[in-house]
C-alpha cells in the first residue's frame, strides 16, 4: 500500500511538471477526456509559469526538468505514436538529449574509482567534457602512447535515480492494462520491460564496449563502413575509452561535399549498412541519429555511442526481411501470410482482408519520391492496420522501427530524392535468397546435427541417471516405500528404450554433419 502511494505521488508529481509546461497532451487529446480528467489536468497545471517557445521546446524542456529517466522515457515513446498520437510522437523523435555537464572534480573521482589510479597516472591529458547527455558525458583524452582517445563517464547516481523511477513507469503501465482492453493490446507493461532491460545494458559501459567489440567483427568486411577500437585496459562498469574519430559530421553536407564525398552513394551505405546490421546479423545500432554518425579521412561511415543496440531473432530477421521484400515487390499476400505466420496477427482474422489493407498503406508511397513520402502518415496508417486487426504490439521490433525511421531521415539529408525501397532491395533480397537457397538449408541442417551431437553426448549421462533411478525405484518397491506395479514398470521400460533410440539417431545425425562439414571444406 506504502509503494503504490509513493508511486502515485511520484507520477502526479511528473503530471504536474508537464501540464505546468503544456507538455502531457494534444488539445484533440485533451477534448476527449471525461470532465473529471480535465478538470485534474487544470489542477495540475494551476499556478505553473507559463513557458514560451513551440511544442517541441516546451516538450524538451519538461522532460530535461524531470530528469533522465524521463528524457528515456520521451526518446522510447516517439516509437508509440499509437499510445501518445502521432504527433506528440513525432515531436519527441526531435528531442534533444543534452544536458549540463557535471564536474571535473566528480569526473576524475569516477576514473580513479572504475580504473583504479588516478587520472593523471593514466592519461597524459584529459580534458573538459566535450559532450553531455541524461546518462553520460564524453571527455577527450591523450593516453600515456600518445593515442588520442575519448573518455565516457557515467553521471553520478543516474542508475540508482532510473530504477526508482522505472518502478513508477510499471506501476503506471500495469494500471493501464488493468482497466483498458485497448491498454491491453498495446501492452504497456511489455514496453516498460524494453526501456528497463535497454537502461541496464546503457548503464554499464562494459557492455556497451563488448556491443563495439561484436559489431565491429560482423561489420569487418562490409563495405564503406568501420568503427572505433576499444581501449579495454581503460575500460570499467562506469568508464568507456575508445579511439578518438576526428571525422566530418555527417549532418556537415558543405564540408562532405567540398571534400568530394559522394553524398549520395553515403546515402545507401547509411541505408544498407543498418540493413545488413539489423537482418544479416540480428544485431544493430539504435540510436543512429545524425550526432552519432561521422565520415572518416578515406571516406568510410564511422559510428560512436553504443549504449542502445537492438537484437533480433531468427523469427524477427525472418519477418522483417519478408515483410520488407514484400512491399518492395508489392506482394501483400504474402507480406500478410509472414503477420500470421509469425502470430502476430490472431488466426481468427482473415489473411485477405488484412492483406488488402496493407495494400491501402503500401500503394500510395511506391511510385512517389522520399521527398513526397510522409513518415508520419504512414505510421498512423500502419497503427491503424494493427488496431483494427487487433494486432499486439511486439517490443522487440520497437528500437527497429524507431531506427528505420531515423536511419531514412539521415539518408534522406544526404539524398533528398532517395527512396527506401530501391536502395533496400539488393541487401533484403540476397539475404532472403542465401537463407532460402541451398546455402542457407545446408546451414540449417548443420545447425540440427550440431544440436542433435550436443544431444549425443549427454545422453550417456542421462542413461546412467535413469538406470539409477530404476533400481532405487525398485529398492523402495521392496521395502514398501513405493508400489512399482505393471504398468509403472512397462512406462519407464518405453522411456529407456526410446532414450537409446534418440542416442542412435543423434550418433548418425553427428555422422551426417561431418559429412557436409568435409564436402563444405573440400568445395
Amino acid at each position: 500500500m506504502i509503494t503504490s502511494l509513493v508511486h502515485v505521488w511520484r507520477l502526479l508529481k511528473a503530471g504536474r511538471t508537464l501540464a505546468r509546461y503544456d507538455a502531457l497532451l494534444q488539445p484533440e487529446q485533451i477534448a476527449e477526456l471525461p470532465v473529471p480528467a480535465r478538470l485534474a489536468l487544470r489542477i495540475a497545471g494551476f499556478g505553473g509559469r507559463p513557458v514560451s517557445g513551440d511544442a517541441q521546446s516546451r516538450l524538451t524542456a519538461a522532460l530535461s526538468k524531470l530528469g533522465p529517466s524521463y528524457i528515456k522515457l520521451g526518446q522510447f515513446l516517439a516509437t508509440r505514436p499509437d499510445i501518445v498520437g502521432p504527433k506528440r510522437a513525432f515531436e519527441l523523435k526531435a528531442l534533444q538529449d543534452r544536458l549540463l555537464p557535471f564536474s571535473m572534480v566528480e569526473a576524475k573521482a569516477a576514473v580513479q574509482v572504475n580504473l583504479g589510479k588516478p587520472v593523471e597516472e593514466l592519461f597524459r591529458e584529459f580534458g573538459e567534457p566535450v559532450a553531455a547527455a541524461s546518462v553520460a558525458q564524453v571527455h577527450r583524452a591523450k593516453t600515456t602512447e600518445n593515442l588520442d582517445v575519448a573518455v565516457k563517464i557515467l553521471r553520478p547516481g543516474v542508475g540508482k535515480r532510473f530504477a526508482a523511477d522505472v518502478q513508477s513507469f510499471y506501476f503506471a503501465a500495469r494500471l493501464m492494462e488493468r482497466f483498458s482492453a485497448e491498454a491491453r493490446r498495446l501492452r504497456p507493461v511489455a514496453a516498460v520491460a524494453t526501456l528497463e532491460q535497454s537502461m541496464k545494458l546503457e548503464l554499464d559501459l562494459r557492455m556497451e564496449a563488448s556491443a563495439i567489440s561484436e559489431m565491429a567483427r560482423n561489420v569487418a568486411d562490409d563495405p564503406g563502413v568501420r568503427l572505433p577500437n576499444v581501449d579495454w585496459q581503460l575500460t570499467a562498469k562506469q568508464v568507456l575509452t575508445t579511439e578518438w574519430i576526428d571525422g566530418t559530421p555527417i549532418s556537415d553536407l558543405e564540408t562532405l561535399s567540398a571534400r568530394g564525398v559522394d553524398l549520395k552513394a553515403l546515402g545507401d551505405t547509411v541505408i544498407q549498412s543498418f540493413l545488413r546490421h539489423a537482418i544479416r546479423d540480428g544485431f544493430f545500432h539504435a540510436d543512429m541519429h545524425p550526432g552519432n554518425l561521422f565520415v572518416d579521412a578515406s571516406g568510410k561511415l564511422v559510428m560512436v555511442d553504443f549504449g542502445i543496440m537492438g537484437r533480433l531473432g531468427p523469427k524477427e530477421r525472418m519477418f522483417l526481411a519478408e515483410i520488407l521484400y514484400g512491399f518492395i515487390r508489392r506482394d501483400y499476400e504474402r507480406v500478410a501470410r509472414v503477420h500470421f505466420d509469425a502470430g502476430y496477427v490472431p488466426r481468427d482474422q482473415d489473411p485477405h482482408n488484412f492483406a488488402q489493407a496493407l495494400r491501402a498503406v503500401g500503394e500510395p508511397i511506391m511510385d512517389k519520391q522520399a521527398s513526397e513520402i510522409s513518415m508520419a502518415r504512414l505510421l498512423t496508417q500502419l497503427f491503424e492496420v494493427t488496431g483494427q486487426f487487433n494486432m499486439t504490439t511486439q517490443p522487440q521490433l520497437l528500437l527497429l522501427q524507431k531506427t528505420m525511421v531515423v536511419v531514412e531521415g539521415v539518408a534522406r539529408t544526404l539524398n533528398p530524392n532517395l527512396n527506401m525501397w530501391v536502395t533496400a532491395e539488393p541487401v533484403v533480397k540476397q539475404w532472403i535468397e542465401r537463407r532460402l537457397g541451398p546455402i542457407g538449408k545446408i546451414e540449417d541442417v548443420a545447425d540440427g546435427a550440431l544440436a542433435l551431437g550436443r544431444a549425443a553426448f549427454q545422453l550417456p549421462t542421462m542413461l546412467e541417471e535413469a538406470q539409477r533411478a530404476t533400481h532405487m525405484l525398485a529398492e523402495m518397491a521392496q521395502t514398501g516405500g513405493i508400489k512399482l506395479d505393471r504398468d509403472t514398470t512397462r512406462d519407464l521400460a518405453l522411456a529407456q528404450l526410446k532414450a537409446s533410440r534418440l542416442q542412435r539417431y543423434a550418433v548418425i545425425a553427428g555422422a551426417v554433419a561431418l559429412v557436409v562439414i568435409a564436402f563444405n571444406l573440400a568445395t
